[in-house]
């Protein structure tokens, strides 16, 4: 069992007092905050330097929570997410509960529902949903690994995670769908 416990802790702390963590999910490295602070979300826009036009994507532990946050998923939703082999970022209509600087202009949301032992238990802990945009100054390369992250992003949060800083397994962004309110879907990266 690899032991992410002061990890988790010290996020917490970063995350009840809107602060942005630097870490690492499913995916590549991410900046994520409070996904209900629009202060912690104003926060990760500020380090990566993104325009605000641009949704960010939120995690959450289990694919039930889907149910709290978006107003008409297909009714199939949770068996669905849960069938997925891999990381998938769901764009669903019609979000619920979120700062308006969290949902697009649409009223869409961007939803991934991690698998990754250390946010699944960073997101139960915090029993919220959480921001994940690459760790990255908008317009630059994705840090896939730790080492790819620059010092700018590093210098600009409140905490960053020693889980995994070492491991250098390369992970692609997760795969893009759009998914309407009947569960009809439309791949949008693969």
């Amino acid at each position: 069992m690899v032991d992410f416990e002061n990890d988790i802790k010290a996020c917490m702390h970063a995350l009840v007092n809107d602060g942005v963590i630097l870490y690492p999910t499913d995916t590549v490295w991410g900046l994520g905050c409070d996904a209900l602070s629009e202060a912690a979300v104003e926060k990760v826009f500020a380090v990566k330097q993104r325009p605000k036009e641009k949704s960010m994507i939120i995690l959450l532990a289990d694919a039930r929570d889907i149910l709290q946050y978006v107003a008409a998923p297909p009714p199939d939703i949770i068996a669905m997410v849960e069938a997925f082999e891999k990381p998938t970022t769901v764009i669903y209509n019609n979000a619920l509960g979120f700062p308006a600087n969290v949902v697009n202009k649409d009223g869409s949301i961007a939803i991934r529902v991690t698998t990754d032992p250390f946010c699944k238990a960073l997101i139960k802990r915090f029993r919220k949903p959480i921001v994940s945009t690459s760790a990255n100054i908008s317009g630059e390369p994705t840090p896939a690994i730790y080492a790819e992250v620059a010092p700018t992003i590093i210098a600009g949060v409140d905490y960053v995670v020693d889980y995994r800083r070492e491991d250098s397994t390369i992970t692609p962004p997760s795969r893009l769908i759009s998914m309407d309110d009947e569960g009809n879907v439309v791949v949008l990266r693969d």
